[in-house]
């Protein structure tokens, strides 16, 4: 063969991979092409590709990577990072982690942005670590390891004075954040994400354990998008049914991502068994986690017929959009019992004529005796 036929035969190769490629990419869903596109910039060093972490006194701060918005990206779906970090490898202080912000800026000029621009930002720790360093074994698999969730509408949240999350320094904990675009169309620029984690290393700050429930709704497996005979108030049509995708005790598929037809609609679900209160536990803090259109979310004792808390959302006007979603927040705290039963339910209103998607969930955290004692004993042998 001849250099200028392994060249052509090269070449056609070449474009024809490329050609397979693109077809590939196109068919992908929205989702997955932000995280092909923002991969292949990251890797090729197109865009910047670091994590900047500095740490002062009680504030740990990160600077995202380059985040590109080239389009309209709905919740969980825009380009994202992920990071896994340490406070400080050379301790093995414990600390409190105390306090969460998170903020969009552009990635050029560094000048700050709309928080329109925040989808989410979550903090992960390893539950194996995490918990067998206190020798708690039977917390492992029992609840998400998530610190926090911070979310469009909801961008910073400081827990009550004197409670915080314990962990050690030379822990290893992940940061997740997500770009949103919900408005502007026909533009391409950089977004960051500034990321704050206030700390504190006190002996008299109280532990909180989280816990989280969220909206599930069942849907048809066989026929997961279509929506005769169904009455959405009591199932769903899911987004997609890869991710997000739960099962019951019975087998029945349920769906924490569904989508929004045009108008007003209720969903309630029993989230007794995803709250496992084993003793009677004191409620500190509540950061719930929506997306636009939703109005109302509310956690409700249905044994005693008390609402614990009601978050009455506050949708942008003109454009698509959370302006506010308040947080609960008490020192006081509010007592939940693990003879009750507990329900959420979610109020929305669609007032576009196109289908959007909804997730609901709360972030729950508690006063966490049994921790407390083993902290107590750690500082007993110190």
């Amino acid at each position: 063969m001849t250099l200028k036929k392994w060249h052509k035969i090269s070449i056609l190769f070449l474009v024809l991979i490329a050609s397979i490629g693109l077809i590939y990419y196109f068919n992908l869903s929205n989702r997955h092409k932000a995280i092909v596109k923002t991969r292949t910039l990251h890797f090729l060093k197109i865009i910047d590709s670091d994590w900047q972490k500095t740490k002062t006194n009680e504030l740990l701060k990160f600077e995202s990577p380059d985040l590109p918005v080239d389009g309209i990206y709905k919740s969980m779906e825009g380009p994202k990072a992920f990071n896994s970090f340490y406070f400080d490898q050379s301790k093995q202080d414990l600390l409190w982690m105390t306090g969460f912000k998170v903020e969009a800026k552009d990635g050029k000029t560094k000048q700050q942005r709309s928080n329109d621009f925040v989808c989410h930002m979550n903090v992960d720790y390893i539950e194996q670590e995490h918990h067998v360093r206190w020798n708690l074994l039977d917390r492992i698999n029992s609840q998400y390891p998530r610190v926090i969730s911070l979310s469009h509408g909801v961008e910073s949240v400081d827990f009550p004075e004197g409670y915080g999350f314990p962990f050690f320094s030379d822990e290893r904990f992940f940061v997740i954040t997500q770009v949103l675009n919900h408005n502007v169309k026909d533009s391409i620029f950089l977004i960051k994400h500034d990321i704050s984690i206030k700390y504190k290393k006190e002996k008299t700050i109280k532990p909180l354990l989280p816990k989280t429930v969220y909206m599930m709704l069942p849907f048809d497996e066989n026929d997961p998008y279509s929506i005769e005979g169904k009455d959405l108030g009591k199932s769903c049509i899911p987004v997609e049914t890869k991710n997000h995708t739960y099962f019951d005790k019975d087998g029945r598929a349920l769906s924490g991502h569904w989508k929004l037809f045009k108008g007003k609609q209720s969903f309630s679900f029993d989230a007794t068994q995803q709250l496992a209160l084993k003793d009677t536990m004191r409620l500190h803090q509540i950061t719930p986690h929506l997306h636009p259109f939703a109005e109302q979310f509310i956690l409700k004792d249905i044994t005693s017929n008390t609402i614990i808390y009601k978050c009455d959302v506050t949708n942008h006007k003109g454009k698509i959009g959370l302006t506010k979603t308040p947080t609960f927040s008490s020192k006081d705290g509010t007592l939940m019992y693990p003879n009750h039963k507990y329900e959420i339910t979610l109020l929305t209103n669609n007032t576009t004529d196109e289908l959007q998607d909804m997730m609901a969930s709360m972030f729950l955290f508690f006063h966490d005796e049994e921790m407390e004692m083993k902290i107590s004993e750690f500082y007993d042998e110190r």
